[in-house]
């Protein structure tokens, strides 16, 4: 770019992040900081560890904001201050300052995006679940195909996993999955990840290599905090203790630690293995039951969980949220925000940011 685009381009990105302190409310952020700091320094902090974590986690998120916003705004007025010094002739100079334009205004696209996720629950961790589809074999290694998608998206995005369930398949694969993504707007990321998951491919099971569809279904849910109140009777829950089970059913453990919680009401059914202790199993799957109601108590239709089970994954083609085909042709097409892309291997190991950002600004 010419001396002259640069200062006008350079201009632009000054009102964005002007815009964007506005819209992140960075001021009251800023004074939320101060509170918890403050907080921090009374020695009854800790005496409350869960609610002293969220808090930290809070302030972990709120001051990663305002620092990216206030070294973004840095090296946009530092560079025009030297767009003002600067010669047309120094070009070394002005592919630097050009370089760095790049760089800048993705990180504000970056940051803008964090603005859409101001929904109650999207700072929280999610929790998701895959359940393998009707096929056997097939459906069991597509179910593992789509956690270790989410798996490799988590470890490259500064996210870690925790592994809460798994069942594996008879000869290869999943029949599901239950973990846990634990990061800043985990949810507001992966939510829109709900759904029925479809794949066409050559069989590496069939020896006549015929083309397959498989489908596996993806649930969501936030972590809930201890301090929302969802009312679980224990009329309305029975829960089952049995012995933690690994590849073809073999017992990993000598004590009957796993802890599957059925919900009456619903049917809705939790399991969680993989915790130390049978009780911090039967809390997890607390968590995540309690998550999966508020979900239905809020009336959002488009999530229920039974909005996934059996009856929508026998619908085959029509039904699928998304579609991965790696032949005839290779293409991931997202019914629901219109997104598509012929990168079918890479959003495989995990490339998905550029089709969650897309679904999150439609």
């Amino acid at each position: 770019m010419e001396l002259y685009e640069l200062k006008k381009e350079y201009k632009i990105l000054e009102n964005k992040i002007i815009d964007l302190r506005r819209s992140l409310d960075l001021d009251s952020k800023i004074k939320r900081v101060e509170e918890i700091n403050n907080l921090m320094l009374d020695s009854s902090f800790w005496d409350d560890r869960a609610s002293s974590e969220k808090l930290v986690s809070e302030l972990k998120h709120d001051k990663n904001i305002i620092d990216n916003i206030n070294n973004l705004e840095s090296k946009i007025n530092s560079n025009i201050d030297m767009l003002n010094d600067v010669k047309d002739s120094d070009t070394e100079m002005l592919l630097l300052i050009e370089d760095e334009y790049h760089d800048i205004n993705k990180l504000i696209d970056k940051a803008t995006l964090d603005t859409y996720l101001s929904g109650e629950y999207d700072n929280s961790n999610a929790i998701m679940e895959i359940h393998a589809g009707a096929g056997g074999t097939e459906s069991c290694d597509w179910a593992l195909m789509l956690y270790r998608m989410y798996t490799r998206y988590a470890s490259g995005n500064g996210y870690t996993i925790t592994e809460l369930d798994k069942q594996d398949g008879e000869e290869a694969g999943i029949k599901s999955v239950l973990f846990q993504v634990n990061g800043p707007l985990a949810y507001g990321y992966l939510k829109h990840e709900k759904g029925v998951h479809r794949l066409v491919r050559i069989s590496p099971f069939d020896a006549n290599k015929r083309r397959h569809t498989s489908f596996a279904a993806v649930d969501v849910m936030p972590e809930i905090d201890d301090n929302i109140d969802v009312e679980i009777n224990d009329s309305d829950i029975r829960v089952d203790i049995y012995r933690s089970s690994g590849p073809g059913g073999q017992g990993v453990n000598t004590t009957d630690s796993a802890v599957r919680i059925t919900h009456i009401p619903t049917g809705i059914v939790v399991t969680c293995q993989n915790e130390r202790s049978q009780i911090r199993n039967k809390e997890k799957a607390l968590e995540v039951l309690k998550g999966k109601l508020l979900l239905l108590e809020k009336g959002k239709q488009d999530e229920k969980i039974n909005g996934i089970k059996g009856e929508q994954l026998s619908n085959g083609w029509g039904s699928a949220k998304r579609s991965y085909v790696l032949c005839p042709y290779t293409l991931v097409k997202d019914n629901n925000s219109g997104y598509e892309s012929s990168n079918v291997s890479g959003i495989l190991d995990g490339e998905i940011e550029e089709m969650l950002e897309f679904g999150i600004k439609e």
